[in-house]
C-alpha cells in the first residue's frame, strides 16, 4: 500500500492507490490551510490553490499535474510567489493523486518565495 509522509506532522500515512493529498490530510486532522483558508477555500477543487504542498520524495508515485493545476498557479498572484522556484516539487493536495505503492514526502503549508533567486528575473 502506498504511504505519505507529512514531514511537519512528523506523521506517516497509508492510503489507497488514487487517494488524493487533501483527503488523506483531512482525514488524519493535519492542516493544509493558512490563514482565512482554514475556514474559506474551494473544498478540493482546484480554484483556491491554498492547499499546496511540497512533494520531497515520491514525485514519481504521484500523478503528473494537469492542465488546470499548472495553469492555477499563474492565475493569483500569491500561488504564483509560492511556485517560482519550486516548479518541479510545488503541487495542489487536491488535484494530486497518490498511485503505485512507493512513499510519497509532503512538507505542508510551503513558505512564499518573496525574495528568491527567480523572484526578480
Amino acid at each position: 500500500m502506498p504511504t505519505i509522509k507529512f514531514l511537519n506532522e512528523k506523521k506517516t500515512v497509508e492510503v489507497e492507490p488514487g487517494t488524493d493529498i487533501r483527503h488523506a490530510a483531512m482525514r488524519e486532522g493535519i492542516q493544509l490551510y493558512t490563514g482565512p483558508h482554514a475556514y474559506v477555500n474551494c473544498m478540493g477543487w482546484g480554484q483556491c490553490a491554498s492547499c499546496k504542498v511540497l512533494i520531497k520524495k515520491g514525485a514519481e508515485n504521484v500523478t503528473r499535474p494537469g492542465w488546470w493545476e499548472r495553469l492555477r498557479w499563474w492565475l493569483d498572484p500569491l500561488a504564483m510567489f509560492a511556485y517560482l522556484g519550486k516548479e518541479k516539487e510545488i503541487r495542489l493536495a487536491c488535484k494530486t493523486r497518490v498511485i503505485g505503492n512507493g512513499e510519497v514526502e509532503v512538507e505542508t503549508r510551503p513558505p512564499l518565495n518573496l525574495h528568491g533567486e527567480k523572484f526578480w528575473g
